[in-house]
């Protein structure tokens, strides 16, 4: 009988510990070793080599494979490793179509490694613009985060998948900021999906990982040849980590919106707060495509304040909330694209994306939302004392 979702964060779609524990762990134990000895030679073996498949892996795999409703799962060193080894599926001369407003390490890569090697990019805003005008004989796939990261823009993933299945074009979804409690790509017709798993998937700040997710047999058989060719693989102890992390992947994620909601609120009734970025506002141009291919709006909110000043003062002044690059833990923060994720970036491209000196990228805890609330509002009130001396 198929589990539902908040029983896979603990044991997948079945509890397949095998021969692996013969004690009956109610944790998956750690295999914590680079090699498995063989019984005889030419006996095909389930374990040989750690790089290339570990118990503990497996099991983590299998647990994010199910949440995502997959075919099968990868667990990489971390969600670069995976885009980076993702990317390997392509040619010198393909085509792809990005998403323009993308986390900044991914438009670094794109552009400082895979055009180096050939690969041939379109930008465009995915949430607004169709893709027929700009698919080519060469274009190959179409590559999205939604809501992207940080103008938390909304991509009617089906409508996209749709007409870039007509021409063949395989279509990819960074599925991070809402993870698969949230949202399942590949049930709206994406063919792969990515997460960083230090984010959401692991949910406590504490390891690093990636994860590729194929929607089919022939694609997963393709990502897995390219996991053994890269290398990048999730160490046992990080796998276990993120094992760990996803049991309680439910309800962090239902605490964490909660506050949200209840921040995004405070944020519109600021004066000082020209605009809040989040899907789950019913003026958003994204909330309807967000309600009809997602169960949220997920935790995290980008808003833009009046100034520079006030934004950094904001960002120097918060004591309870960490002024941190990441996302996605069980601690808010904070953090300044500009300068950091999306550092980067072309002046020019940020701006027209929406990321200026005044934007501020929000991933909302799962503390008590009136510590969350009365910690930014002394942040704005050092900008109002700033303002009186």
């Amino acid at each position: 009988m198929p589990r539902r979702l908040a029983s896979k964060c603990l044991y997948g779609e079945e509890e397949d510990l095998g021969n692996a524990d013969c004690y009956h762990a109610i944790s998956y134990p750690i295999f914590q070793t680079a090699m498995f000895a063989h019984t005889e030679c030419g006996q095909e073996e389930p374990y040989d080599y750690t790089r290339l498949n570990n118990p503990t892996r497996s099991k983590v795999e299998k647990v994010v494979c199910a949440l995502e409703n997959g075919y099968d799962a990868i667990a990489f060193s971390s969600g670069m490793a995976a885009i980076a080894a993702l990317m390997e599926w392509f040619r010198p001369g393909d085509h792809i179509l990005s998403g323009c407003d993308l986390y900044g390490g991914t438009i670094r890569l794109f552009r400082r490694i895979n055009e180096k090697n050939g690969l041939v990019f379109d930008y465009l805003d995915t949430s607004a613009e169709e893709i027929d005008s700009y698919i080519t004989p060469d274009t190959k796939a179409v590559y999205l985060e939604t809501p992207t990261n940080p103008m938390m823009k909304v991509t009617d993933i089906r409508k996209v998948a749709d007409k870039a299945h007509k021409y063949g074009i395989k279509v990819i979804v960074d599925n991070t900021f809402l993870s698969p409690y949230f949202q399942n790509p590949l049930d709206l017709g994406a063919d792969v999906v990515i997460h960083s798993g230090t984010k959401y998937l692991c949910g406590h700040n504490d390891t690093i990982g990636g994860f590729l997710v194929s929607g089919s047999r022939e694609t997963a058989e393709d990502m897995r040849e390219l996991f053994k060719v890269t290398g990048s693989a999730l160490a046992p102890f990080d796998s276990w980590l993120i094992l760990r992390g996803i049991k309680t992947l439910s309800v962090r994620m239902e605490r964490a919106q909660e506050n949200a909601k209840k921040i995004v609120n405070w944020l519109v009734q600021n004066q000082k707060v020209k605009k809040v970025f989040y899907p789950g506002i019913e003026n958003d141009p994204g909330y309807e495509i967000a309600r009809k291919q997602a169960r949220g709006f997920g935790c995290m909110i980008t808003f833009e304040v009046e100034s520079a000043e006030l934004a950094l003062t904001v960002l120097n002044s918060v004591k309870f909330i960490h002024f941190a690059e990441s996302l996605g833990g069980v601690e808010t923060l904070v953090t300044y694209p500009m300068t950091q994720t999306h550092a980067e970036v072309p002046k020019e491209e940020r701006e027209k994306n929406g990321i200026t000196d005044k934007i501020i990228r929000m991933s909302v805890g799962i503390e008590d939302a009136e510590d969350i609330l009365e910690d930014l509002e002394q942040a704005f009130e050092q900008y109002e004392k700033k303002g009186s001396q």
